[in-house]
């Protein structure tokens, strides 16, 4: 008799999810998955919910209904510190820096769960990935231009060697030059084996680089497909690509 092979379970589902600022509902039973060694997308205009959305999943946002499974673990019950033990870091809106504190010593908190060994390692490869970085470590994190501070911000998320990272408008604010050397990185991190959520609302552009895409509207996932597909579909493309 032929046994039936296990199916892998998704690196992130999240399932009929609610959450509100006080009375106000943000997030209207939004569903999603994320495979593992995917890129998804998530694209929408202001206020539609994207951040609610990533600040959830990591825990520092509280849920009224629905269920966040990571690797196959249910974790909305999670504290926020609990979840980034399991593998699941996120890069912020406004990337967050502690400016008084240098380069070497923001990414060095990344790793505050890792032994000194694997810190050191994690490091080396932070600084392989933004030479900037390794330049500038001895240097006050506020001193960094912003497009610094945000290869800073996603250096020190890396420390932790996420399975799943969640990065929210990771080129806002920055030259269309650093643009693209952010997206870069997050073909490279995909290139490596790492799981990848991104919030952007330079749609274009994230939709380039994704396996996969979901359009929220008001708190609602509008449509999802592949980001070929979703870059194709009129409805995206005059709402959100200015096509």
């Amino acid at each position: 008799m032929l046994e039936t092979p296990m199916l892998e379970a998704p690196m992130l589902e999240v399932a009929d999810l609610v959450s509100a600022y006080g009375r106000i509902e943000a997030l209207h039973g939004v569903s999603l998955k994320v495979e593992a060694g995917e890129v998804v997308a998530l694209v929408g205009a202001n206020g539609a919910g994207k951040t609610t959305l990533l600040r959830a999943i990591s825990g520092v946002q509280p849920i009224r209904r629905g269920t966040v499974t990571f690797a196959g673990q249910r974790i909305e019950a999670l504290a926020a510190h609990r979840r980034v033990a399991l593998g699941l870091a996120q890069v912020p809106e406004g990337r967050h820096v502690f400016k008084p504190l240098s380069v070497a010593d923001n990414l060095r908190l990344g790793a505050y769960r890792r032994g000194r060994a694997e810190a050191a390692l994690s490091l080396e490869h932070v600084y392989d990935m933004f030479p900037v970085l390794k330049e500038r470590r001895d240097q006050a994190a506020g001193a960094l231009s912003g497009g610094q501070q945000q290869m800073l911000a996603m250096g020190r998320a890396l420390m932790s060697r996420p399975k799943l990272l969640l990065l929210d408008e990771p080129s806002m604010g920055l030259a269309p030059l650093l643009v693209e050397q952010v997206f870069a990185v997050i073909r490279r991190l995909a290139a490596e084996g790492v799981t990848v959520l991104v919030v952007e609302q330079n749609a274009f552009a994230a939709l380039q680089i994704a396996d996969r895409g979901y359009v929220i509207e008001t708190g609602r996932i509008a449509l999802s497909g592949t980001g070929a597909a979703l870059i194709a579909e009129p409805r995206v493309r005059e709402a959100y690509l200015g096509l």
